[in-house]
């Protein structure tokens, strides 16, 4: 009988994550502060979509036409669930990556990403993924590829392969994932305890050992325990794209390009004196010991001038997503916490917090109006993204004609959260993407949508699913037993809510 999991886990299923950085209408931010021509997309696709949480998100937020495959059953059949309710219609199948990029009904594509997927297959398998690009991007188009890499995860990977043999010899014959995952984790405990050598050479292992047993179980087990697992080097990454004709572009992380708070002055000295890109990122990666990478490459890149990118900036047009009262006027990189000077971003903040699209060159006009520079103004708006501050917005044609499909893919997802906590993010057609949404927060919604319009209704609402299951709140890390006790809570976050949130989420257009 075949193994059709090639070594992957697949009795336990992936978490329903959501990652930002898959959404195509991104791209346009990131490629034009590298002074990269955005390309539009229309076909895009998802390698390996886990749940398929990020795809139906970006399908029903947007017009794009989504197309993409997990070899998982179980997380298919749920990935097509959630596409037939919010009507996006997105091509979603259960078949191997094999069979998936041989299919002769798939379009050439715009875009096509991958979250973390690539450290965790064979090269046979990686292989199959590179002709697929090389064949089925369009030139202009754009991958995005998530991956362990080295040589921040160089040290971990002994201690991985130790974890992942010890599950496959030495737990009980017929364990489950997790207790195999169990077993594993407590003789890596007995070995940290008789001080190796390793362990002395290396003590960030007790640490990492230490985060694993705190981490959900289910990723713990797509992590550390396949049959594949490889950090892979920027410039192994690199050479493996070569065929496909690929050329690195950017972070998918914008907070990346802004080097004054990831490098030191010398660091950012000696990387700049190195003419070539590709060992640019590679010795960025040792000077920030870098142990994951979210990428954009581009079937050939198209370089702008940069008239071109303050024209092609100031046509985007972006919306507040946070309250304005939760702002604050700092930025954390890797070199610790920096200020940001109020003169510059205070006006671009007050504009924004009406809480409705605008566009960058209007913002560029109130900046301007404060004495603020064009250099000192593009990084504000780089800095305000990669806070999650400001979110991309699409135009108010393709808002309308998605908005149904958002509407009906968050009322199933906020009706499911009422028996799982997992489900943690919904759909704005205004951003084309997912918003991180809280528990009470969904729950307060679905009240709002019943007609609930003020804090005790809401806390009422919120009560009577919470006490049809028997929990209750928690306050100083103690359970609540007292039910008005938890209604008065209730009512102060809901109070918190409608006067703080609910008005984003409109303007969001989650409900």
């Amino acid at each position: 009988m075949s193994d059709w999991t090639s070594g992957y886990v697949a009795d336990i299923n992936y978490t329903y994550g959501y990652y930002a950085e898959l959404n195509p209408l991104r791209i346009a931010l990131g490629f034009i502060n590298a002074g990269i021509r955005p390309p539009k997309t229309i076909n895009a696709c998802e390698l390996g979509f886990g749940q398929g949480i990020s795809t139906n998100i970006h399908a029903a937020a947007s017009q794009i036409n989504w197309y993409g495959t997990d070899f998982n059953p179980h997380q298919a059949a749920f990935a097509q669930e959630l596409s037939s309710i919010s009507g996006a219609d997105a091509k979603l199948y259960d078949d191997a990556f094999s069979d998936f990029c041989q299919r002769d009904n798939l379009p050439e594509f715009d875009y096509i990403g991958l979250h973390g997927i690539w450290s965790w297959i064979s090269d046979e398998n990686r292989a199959v993924i590179v002709d697929f690009i090389r064949r089925k991007l369009r030139v202009g188009g754009v991958l995005y590829i998530s991956y362990n890499t080295q040589p921040g995860w160089a040290a971990m990977v002994p201690m991985r392969d130790l974890l992942a043999e010890y599950a496959d010899t030495m737990s009980a014959q017929g364990a489950g994932t997790i207790s195999r995952i169990d077993d594993a984790i407590a003789f890596a405990d007995k070995l940290v305890a008789v001080n190796p050598e390793y362990c002395n050479a290396n003590p960030q292992i007790k640490n990492r050992l230490a985060k694993i047993k705190q981490d959900n179980k289910n990723y713990v087990a797509h992590e550390y325990f396949n049959r594949d697992w490889e950090p892979m080097a920027f410039a192994k990454m690199a050479r493996w794209l070569e065929p496909a004709k690929m050329d690195w572009a950017c972070s998918a992380r914008y907070a990346d390009a802004i080097e004054s708070i990831q490098l030191t002055n010398e660091q950012q000295a000696l990387i700049n004196n190195i003419p070539n890109p590709l060992f640019r990122q590679s010795v960025r990666d040792f000077c920030e010991n870098r142990q994951f990478r979210t990428d954009y490459w581009v079937k050939g890149a198209r370089r702008l001038s940069e008239l071109d990118k303050d024209e092609m900036l100031g046509g985007l047009r972006v919306i507040m997503g946070v309250p304005r009262k939760d702002v604050q006027l700092k930025i954390a990189g890797r070199l610790g916490n920096f200020d940001l000077p109020s003169n510059i971003y205070t006006p671009l903040l007050e504009m924004l917090s009406s809480y409705q699209p605008v566009f960058v060159s209007e913002l560029w006009q109130v900046a301007a109006e404060h004495g603020v520079g064009r250099s000192a103004f593009n990084s504000a708006i780089a800095i305000l993204a990669s806070k999650g501050i400001i979110l991309p917005a699409q135009s108010d044609d393709d808002i309308a004609k998605v908005a149904s499909k958002t509407g009906q893919l968050n009322r199933f997802l906020m009706s499911r959260s009422r028996s799982t906590t997992e489900l943690s993010y919904l759909a704005s057609p205004v951003t084309g993407g997912g918003i991180a949404v809280p528990l009470f927060h969904q729950f307060f919604l679905l009240a709002s949508l019943e007609g609930g319009d003020d804090a005790k209704t809401l806390a009422a609402f919120t009560w009577r699913i919470l006490a049809s299951q028997n929990k209750c709140l928690l306050k100083e890390g103690k359970p609540i037993s007292d039910e008005n006790e938890n209604l008065v809570e209730l009512e102060r976050q809901a109070r918190d809510f409608l006067d703080e949130r609910l008005p984003i989420y409109r303007a969001l257009k989650i409900i």
